[in-house]
């Protein structure tokens, strides 16, 4: 009869920096696995402090405390299983990023990070030192291999493992999402499984922090690459896997693969748990908006109902001279079809004590940018006020496609604690509007049908700042545009990238040119969820001031 190893993966969500929360879940995790008959409950890299926690885990006081916490656990959990959690680790006056093994009361072996990324949202060379290749560590009678998150990505970590006599792979992850991702991994981990021979486990957290979602997708492979189980995106799970040996060593027992959703129901998801965690984790649980009548709000309306419940989300229509009627028609629409609540706040009045304030200074001047900027800020400073008064946290509206090239007024429409669609081209807002109105799941809390009517995804864009105005007027159409800065953003392209791709040069200049005096205002904006790896913020880390111009 051939032997089993029963392992319990503990894909949860951590907060960082709670780690008498993060503890109590990596318990709850044990119990289960315990009553299970497992022989070792996993839980992913850093579980302990959350992740990623930057700078915070290179604090003594704090990173005492997480070992303080791991070794307390330790005790907690002496009677049953082993357990396995990442946490960070001092040794030699060293700091790393450690997956601790914990059994009979005592943290009984560690694996130490070697490759420490260094890239997109990843700082880890400024935080932690590297740890030397390792061999495997043992449960029971079985030898275990766990290349800890980045080290998968490498061979050296997997081979050291297999030829010092590791039986199968575990690998613990704090990997994000992004676009497509998943495929990535599977096709790194594949590749380890092909050179080792042995069986893997890919162990990755859910939950939001910050501009990051981590997706979940826990899923085995065994030698060959074939997929052995999958465990659902983004939501917690706890799932008993069985190993079973036999004469060709250990095998990864069939179990259920989870469907994995299209990359436009993924991206929704990634908005509204971002959302979701970011308020719950910061301590929000009320939301409002400038309702505009237009694509962008809709679709915050939109996802901050799903991540918080209509209840939770104030809608504020804050009309002036300029804003047409269709705009006031579609937003209260829009608010009605989610069920959030809808108030009317006029500006005009506002605007006025403002212009007659500033008309002595402005004689002799004509009217322009200043004048529409005004009604801009005074829309974010009503909606501060709000947001102070009743504790609801202000949301911003700004695709990517504004972000990237400054359309948008900083102090008005960019003020605010997060912006859900940061990430977002702007054709990408229009079809995920209408994919909203197509799909309902059961992870969503508004109400399911058609919630933006095709009257607001279809009309020009505008920012209704004054008479006639249409975005087009300041900006390329933005199918052009999008195709222009995919190139110059997300590829890292050139003017000459974009002549190639057939796009006017003078055209691709000026856009280059926005971007980069933009910059100042990318800094000061909101934080929101990260859908590619060239997300603006940590993924893209420009000079504010800078001269540089494609000369080509």
């Amino acid at each position: 009869m051939a032997d089993r190893f029963r392992i319990t993966l503990a894909q949860l969500n951590p907060t960082v920096g709670d780690l008498a929360g993060n503890a109590a879940k990596a318990r709850m995790a044990w119990e289960r696995g315990r009553a299970a008959g497992a022989d070792l409950v996993a839980l992913p890299e850093m579980f302990v402090t959350g992740y990623n926690t930057q700078d915070l885990v290179m604090k003594p006081v704090f990173h005492d405390a997480a070992i303080a916490m791991i070794e307390a656990l330790a005790e907690e959990c002496a009677d049953g299983p082993a357990l396995a959690i990442g946490g960070p680790w001092v040794e030699d006056g060293k700091l790393y990023n450690a997956y601790l093994i914990l059994r009979g009361g005592k943290i009984v072996s560690r694996s130490l990070k070697t490759h420490l990324p260094n890239e997109t949202v990843f700082d880890e060379v400024r935080i932690f030192d590297a740890g030397p290749l390792g061999g495997p560590y043992s449960v029971g009678n079985t030898r275990i291999g766990s290349p800890i998150c980045e080290d998968a990505w490498h061979e050296d970590v997997a081979e050291t493992l297999a030829e010092t006599g590791a039986e199968f792979l575990l690998v613990p992850n704090g990997s994000p999402y992004y676009r497509d991702k998943y495929d990535t991994r599977i096709n790194q981990m594949v590749a380890r499984v092909v050179e080792t021979g042995l069986p893997l486990i890919y162990l990755n957290m859910v939950g939001g922090q910050d501009d990051q979602v981590f997706d979940g997708g826990t899923f085995g492979l065994n030698p060959g690459g074939a997929l052995a189980f999958r465990m659902p995106v983004f939501d917690e799970a706890i799932t008993h896997v069985d190993l079973e040996r036999g004469p060709e060593g250990w095998r990864i027992a069939q179990g259920e693969v989870a469907l994995l959703p299209d990359a436009w129901e993924q991206d929704y998801r990634v908005m509204v748990e971002s959302l979701r965690d970011y308020m719950r984790k910061a301590g929000f649980a009320k939301a409002l908006l400038g309702l505009s009548g237009g694509v962008d709000s809709a679709l915050v309306a939109a996802i901050a109902a799903d991540a918080l419940g209509p209840e939770n989300v104030r809608c504020v229509m804050l009309p002036s001279e300029y804003t047409s009627t269709e705009s006031l028609e579609d937003a209260e629409a829009v608010a009605q079809a989610l069920g959030v609540r809808y108030d009317y706040v006029p500006i005009s009045e506002s605007r006025s004590a403002v212009t007659n304030t500033l008309a002595p200074l402005f004689t002799g001047t004509e009217p322009g940018l200043t004048e529409e900027n005004i009604q801009s800020r005074l829309r974010g400073l009503l909606l501060m006020a709000l947001s102070n008064k009743f504790g609801e946290m202000l949301l911003t509206t700004g695709n990517k496609s504004e972000v990237a090239v400054g359309y948008a007024t900083i102090y008005g429409d960019m003020a605010g604690g997060y912006n859900p669609i940061k990430d977002l081209y702007k054709t990408r807002v229009f079809e995920t509007c209408r994919w909203r109105n197509a799909n309902h799941r059961p992870w969503m809390m508004g109400p399911a049908g058609e919630v933006i009517r095709p009257s607001v995804i279809e009309k020009p864009p505008s920012a209704e700042l004054r008479a006639d105005q249409k975005d087009s007027d300041s900006l390329p159409d933005y199918p052009e545009l999008d195709a222009i800065l995919d190139i110059l953003v997300d590829q890292d392209g050139s003017i000459a990238d974009c002549v190639a791709a057939g796009f006017d040069r003078d055209v691709a200049r000026r856009v280059e040119h926005l971007i980069y005096i933009s910059e100042y205002k990318r800094y000061q904006a909101a934080p929101g969820a990260r859908l590619t790896p060239r997300a603006f913020w940590l993924d893209r880390r420009y000079p504010i001031v800078n001269r540089w111009r494609d000369p080509s």
